[in-house]
């Protein structure tokens, strides 16, 4: 079984940050992320998504997340339950994030337009499996531009 989301869209507003009695953090913030057609309109539609953050993951999106800001959020849904004041159920889904990436700079700070990308991982295995978080120093091993590459038969996995 899997339980796998990786989403690419715009904060709706700044990240909430609070702590339980026992003193974790916890973030909450919303992604707008894009639908890849139009509405009958001709205008784009959006999703908005809530998204969750725990412990130092959670600290680290409250202090440099911003609203607007392009971010990368990999996690699992997770689906809770609760009942409201007036004794209905109430049925909340949510992504639960266990690595952020801020794909744009600090709008504020005047960077000229300059493209920084940050990876912040939580929870058990940080956010850099396998070495394939690439920073703007190290070589992506895909920027042939389209050539063939040669693979051997028995680096396949099937």
């Amino acid at each position: 079984m899997l339980n796998r989301v990786i989403l690419i869209g715009r904060l709706t507003r700044d990240p909430e940050l609070r702590y339980t009695p026992s003193g974790v953090a916890v973030t909450q913030f919303t992604l707008a992320v894009d639908r890849p057609f139009t509405g009958q309109g001709g205008e784009r539609e959006a999703d908005f998504i809530p998204i969750v953050t725990w412990r130092q993951l959670a600290e680290t999106c409250a202090n440099y997340l911003r609203k607007g800001r392009l971010t990368a959020v990999e996690g699992r849904i997770q689906v809770r339950n609760y009942e409201n004041n007036e004794g209905k159920r109430v049925y909340v889904t949510e992504v639960i994030a266990d690595n952020v990436r801020f794909l744009e700079s600090n709008r504020e700070g005047g960077g000229g337009g300059n493209r920084e990308e940050s990876s912040f991982g939580g929870g058990s295995g940080s956010g850099n499996r396998g070495g394939n978080n690439f920073s703007r120093n190290n070589q992506d091993p895909f920027s042939d531009e389209g050539k063939p590459i040669d693979i051997s038969d028995d680096d396949l996995p099937f």
